[in-house]
């Protein structure tokens, strides 16, 4: 299940589960409220509308005009599955939403919000992430992040009058800056328990788990004889950053998980099949062989980086969720 703006449409696979919410600080700073509280509701609120209707009418068009960044591959790719397979847009519901907005002076501006959101009549709620921006005066308010949280969100900082407190991507204080929390899970994902990276980052579904899975594959492929390679890295899309109570500091950034599948030495042979989770928005291929398939996800992660100060803390992804975004045969 992914949570985007097809009113939280299911195609894609959230790698998290329930939470519930979180106590707001207080803190001070003297930063400017140029985004009021009241501003980021009203946005909040447009997109909560709209994208309903756009799945209600199952209008790409609209549904993705509300979206940026890895949000926009993601929903590009649900709105395209589920047109190929003939399925019915889902529409989900959103519960109360607990808003952090920063205190900023100038552009871009951003929000970030936690909600339940009910997969389906029925069904439990899933506490889930979202991050908002609007880059400048003249473009509108787009959803540029949304993972599901697999715990309660810490404490974040607010100052004096109730916004929340910002985080510079270089901010020294932290464990990690922010603009390296990324690279860090990445060379879990990528290298396992024993990459130098695990030293500051946790073990768990999103780093370690994601190297067991990725090598499980590769054992798979390799039993076919083919050759299989997996490499997690950055997407040049924002990331928003919080400061937590403790000194710490919320991470919110997308990631891009790319696979290739080839025959040993990258030469042409027997056309290799795209993954059955591709089969949806792949195009029929006019190759009559191949050297191999690239089957790339593209995943929103939220990660609690720690205060430097903290006593053996590493950062902890804390929410996930991700979706094939593209597979070819070349």
């Amino acid at each position: 299940m992914y949570l985007g703006v097809l009113g939280c449409a299911a195609l894609g696979v959230a790698l998290g589960g329930c939470s519930g919410g979180s106590s707001p600080v207080k803190a001070v700073t003297s930063a400017e409220h140029n985004l009021t509280i009241a501003q980021a509701q009203a946005a909040y609120n447009f997109y909560v509308a709209r994208s309903t209707a756009a799945a209600r009418q199952g209008d790409a068009t609209s549904g993705l005009a509300l979206v940026a960044g890895g949000e926009w591959s993601i929903v590009h790719a649900q709105y395209r599955a589920l047109a190929n397979t003939g399925t019915p847009v889902p529409r989900y519901g959103y519960g109360t939403p607990t808003f952090y907005v920063p205190a900023l002076s100038s552009y871009p501006e951003w929000f970030v919000v936690t909600v339940p959101v009910t997969p389906a009549p029925g069904a439990a709620a899933v506490n889930t992430i979202m991050a908002f921006d609007k880059p400048a005066a003249d473009e509108p308010w787009t959803l540029n992040g949304a993972a599901v949280l697999d715990r309660p969100l810490p404490a974040i900082a607010h100052d004096s009058a109730g916004y929340a407190v910002d985080v510079s991507t270089k901010d020294t204080s932290l464990l990690l800056t922010p603009n390296v929390v990324g690279a860090t899970q990445a060379a879990v994902a990528d290298e396992g328990p024993t990459a130098p990276a695990a030293a500051a980052i946790a073990s768990g579904p999103q780093t370690t788990g994601i190297y067991s899975s990725q090598s499980a594959q590769n054992s798979s492929y390799n039993a076919q004889g083919l050759s299989y390679l997996w490499f997690l890295e950055g997407a040049a899309v924002p990331q928003f950053d919080l400061r937590t109570a403790d000194g710490g500091a919320l991470v919110i950034y997308t990631m891009y998980l790319n696979t290739t599948i080839e025959h040993p030495g990258n030469v042409f042979g027997a056309k290799i099949p795209i993954p059955a989770g591709f089969a949806p928005i792949t195009a029929p291929s006019t190759a009559t062989g191949a050297h191999g398939v690239a089957a790339n996800w593209t995943y929103e992660f939220a990660a609690i980086d720690p205060p430097a100060s903290a006593h053996d803390a590493k950062a902890e992804v804390i929410a996930a969720s991700g979706a094939p975004t593209y597979g070819d045969s070349y």
